[in-house]
C-alpha cells in the first residue's frame, strides 16, 4: 500500500490537528467531568466541513477520500474520543449510508444537511435483545397505505439524544428473518419518537449513548432506505465504514497515551533520573509506539481500499479488532507509567483508560470480529481446495 499522502490529506489533516489543539483539547476534561455535549465544537467541525467529509461537494459535503476522513478522525480523537465519536457516526454510520443506498430525492433532503452540519444524526441498530446478534430485529415495521408504523425499542444509540435524523432498522416480515429487516430514515422529532433513557457510562462521557422508545412511529414510504427487506445489507455495508472510523478514534487514543507517556517520563525522576532512563519504562513505550504503527498501518490500508468503492468486510474487522485492543494497551501502559499518578483524574491516562475501553466493544465487539476474520479464512480456504 502506498501512504504517500496527497497534499490535500495533509492539509485535512493539518487543518484537523490545528483545531484539535487550539479548541477540541482545552474543553476534554470539561466535557469528560460534565458530560455536556460539545455544541459549540460540532458547529464549528461542521464550519470545517468535518461532519460529512466523504459526501460529494454537490451534496454539500467536502468531497475528501476516505483516508483524508480516517486521518482527521484520528486527529480530534486524540484530543478528545467523545468529539471524535460525534463526528464519526454523522460521518461513517449516517452520511455514508445514505450516499450509497438514498434516492437522489432522500439525498437532496437529508443528505445535504447532514453533511453541511447542519442536522445531526444517529444510527439504531441495537437493541435490548440485538447487539451481537444484529439481524434479530424484534422492532417491527408495518406497512399502513403509503406508510410504516414503526414500534420497538432501540439501545446504546450515540448521539441519540442531539440528533435530528435517525437511521432505524426494524422487521417489516419477521418470517423472512435478516432478509426481511429494513432500513429508514426516521426524523427524530416524529410523534412517538422518544428519548427514554441517557446512559451513565464509563468513558466518552461527552457524547450522548441513548435508549430510543419507537411508539407507533409513522415513518412514509418515502423514507424507507434503499428496498423493502435489504435492511440488513444497508447495515451490514455500513459497518465496514463504521469500523473503519472507531479505528481512527483508538488511534487517536492510542496517540494521547503514548504522548502522555512520552512527556511524563522525561520529567518524573526516581533515585536520581527520569524514569525514561529506566529500561522497563522504554520496553513499554517501545510496544505503544510498534502496536501504534501497526494499527495505523491496517486502519490506513481498510480505508485507502474502501475509498476505491470495493467491499472490506475483512479489512474493515482486522483495523478495528487490533487497533481498539492497541489503544486499550497503550492507555493501560499510560496509567502503569505514571503510576499513582495515572490513577487519579489530575492526568490524562485516567480519562483515555475509560475512554479506550469501548472501542473494542461498539460497532461489533472483538469477539465478532475475529469471528468475522476467520470466516473469511475458512471461506477463502475452502475455495483454494
Amino acid at each position: 500500500m502506498n501512504f504517500n499522502f496527497t497534499d490535500e490529506q495533509i492539509a485535512v489533516r493539518d487543518m484537523a490537528r490545528d483545531f484539535a489543539d487550539r479548541r477540541v483539547r482545552p474543553l476534554a476534561d470539561e466535557l469528560d467531568k460534565t458530560g455536556r455535549y460539545p455544541q459549540e465544537l460540532v458547529k464549528e467541525m461542521a464550519g470545517l466541513s468535518l461532519m460529512g467529509m466523504c459526501v460529494p461537494e454537490s451534496l454539500g459535503g467536502a468531497g475528501m477520500d476516505m483516508l483524508a476522513y480516517v486521518l482527521a478522525l484520528e486527529e480530534i480523537s486524540t484530543a478528545c474520543a467523545s468529539t471524535g465519536v460525534i463526528m464519526s457516526v454523522n460521518n461513517s454510520l449516517v452520511c455514508e449510508p445514505i450516499k450509497s443506498f438514498a434516492t437522489d430525492e432522500q439525498k437532496q433532503r437529508f443528505l445535504v444537511p447532514l453533511a453541511k452540519g447542519e442536522k445531526l444524526g444517529c444510527y439504531a441498530l441495537t437493541e435490548p435483545n440485538a447487539g451481537t446478534d444484529a439481524g434479530h430485529q424484534e422492532t417491527k415495521a408495518i406497512k399502513k397505505g403509503q406508510s410504516f408504523v414503526l414500534n420497538g425499542t432501540k439501545q446504546f444509540i450515540t448521539n441519540g439524544a442531539e440528533a435530528d435524523l435517525c437511521i432505524v432498522y426494524a422487521s417489516t416480515a419477521p418470517e423472512k428473518g435478516v432478509k426481511g429487516i429494513s432500513a429508514f430514515i426516521v426524523e427524530t422529532k416524529s410523534p412517538g419518537f422518544k428519548i427514554s433513557k441517557k446512559e451513565k457510562k464509563l468513558g466518552i462521557k461527552g457524547s450522548s449513548c441513548v435508549q430510543i422508545v419507537l411508539d407507533n412511529v409513522e415513518v412514509p414510504e418515502a423514507n424507507l432506505l434503499h428496498r423493502e427487506g435489504e435492511g440488513f445489507k444497508v447495515a451490514m455495508s455500513t459497518l465496514e465504514v463504521g469500523r473503519i472510523g472507531i479505528a481512527a478514534q483508538a488511534l487517536g487514543i492510542g496517540q494521547a497515551a503514548l504522548t502522555a507517556s512520552l512527556k511524563y517520563s522525561k520529567e518524573r525522576e526516581q533515585f536520581g533520573q527520569p524514569i525514561a532512563n529506566f529500561q522497563a519504562i522504554q520496553f513499554m513505550m517501545a510496544d505503544m509506539a510498534t502496536r501504534l504503527e501497526a494499527a495505523r498501518m491496517l486502519t490506513y490500508k481498510a480505508a485507502q481500499l474502501k475509498g476505491t468503492g470495493a467491499r472490506t468486510p475483512v479489512e474493515s474487522s482486522q483495523a478495528k479488532l487490533y487497533a481498539s485492543e492497541m489503544c486499550m494497551y497503550n492507555a493501560w501502559a499510560a496509567v502503569q507509567i505514571h503510576g499513582g499518578y495515572g490513577y487519579v483524574e489530575d492526568y490524562i491516562p485516567e480519562r483515555l483508560f475509560r475512554d479506550a475501553k469501548i472501542c473494542e466493544i461498539y460497532e461489533g465487539t472483538s469477539e465478532v470480529q475475529r469471528i468475522l476474520i476467520a470466516r473469511n479464512l475458512i471461506k477463502e480456504g475452502l475455495s483454494d481446495l
